[in-house]
């Protein structure tokens, strides 16, 4: 089985559909990391196969909680979730936030090389930013304790604003800890192949 089909193989278990010019670009983008990260150390994840697990496979897994077409990934890091969500869902607009510029700077590049037109690079802290309108989904992967997330996504979100903290393990006491008016509307656990390890993503929001 060729690493294309192996891919849209393991997507298809997460519910999510590949087409073969997707899961190419898919690929092509860990290209582009491997080859980024000689040189500027955008993850501490060297192995081609748990790239595919960790960054591709991992960031897809949440592609089906997406609501809304305006999506926001902040602390996208070195894009992951938002390269491949944007890949996958060609019909939604992405803006991936981070603070570290070299990151950004990856991202930007890794948009115009694989042209992707629905992504847009922001060099920024999500607490600083100043919204023209909120957001229909925020994805957030491992950035921070539930209280602390919500409270940094305040400038961006609003009532219909829905929340994906993409967690590990079940994190019961942060979200026994959320600050009205958020809650948990909604949740699941993932199984990622490959992955051995626990996932979950936790949907937020306001109303």
């Amino acid at each position: 089985m060729s690493p294309t089909e192996r891919l849209t193989r393991d997507a298809a278990l997460l519910g999510v559909n590949l087409a073969p010019a997707d899961a190419a670009r898919l690929l092509a983008l860990l290209d582009e990391l491997e080859r980024w990260n000689r040189s500027y150390n955008l993850t501490a994840i060297e192995s081609r196969e748990e790239m595919v697990t960790h960054h591709l496979l991992d960031s897809l897994s949440v592609s089906p909680d997406l609501t809304g077409t305006r999506i926001a990934d902040v602390g996208t890091g070195a894009g992951f979730p938002g390269l491949p969500l944007a890949i996958a869902n060609p019909e939604r607009q992405f803006t991936l936030i981070d603070g570290n510029g070299k990151k950004v700077r990856f991202v930007a590049h890794a948009a115009r090389t694989l042209e992707l037109s629905n992504v847009k690079a922001l060099h920024a802290r999500a607490e600083d930013l100043v919204a023209e309108a909120p957001f229909d989904t925020i994805t957030a992967r491992a950035l921070a304790p539930l209280p602390e997330l919500v409270a940094l996504l305040a400038p961006i979100s609003g009532p219909r604003t829905r929340v994906l903290a993409m967690k590990g393990r079940w994190p019961e006491e942060e979200v026994a800890k959320l600050p009205a008016p958020w809650r948990l509307s909604g949740s699941r656990r993932i199984e990622v192949p490959g992955l051995g390890a626990e996932r979950c993503v936790l949907t937020l929001s306001m109303g």
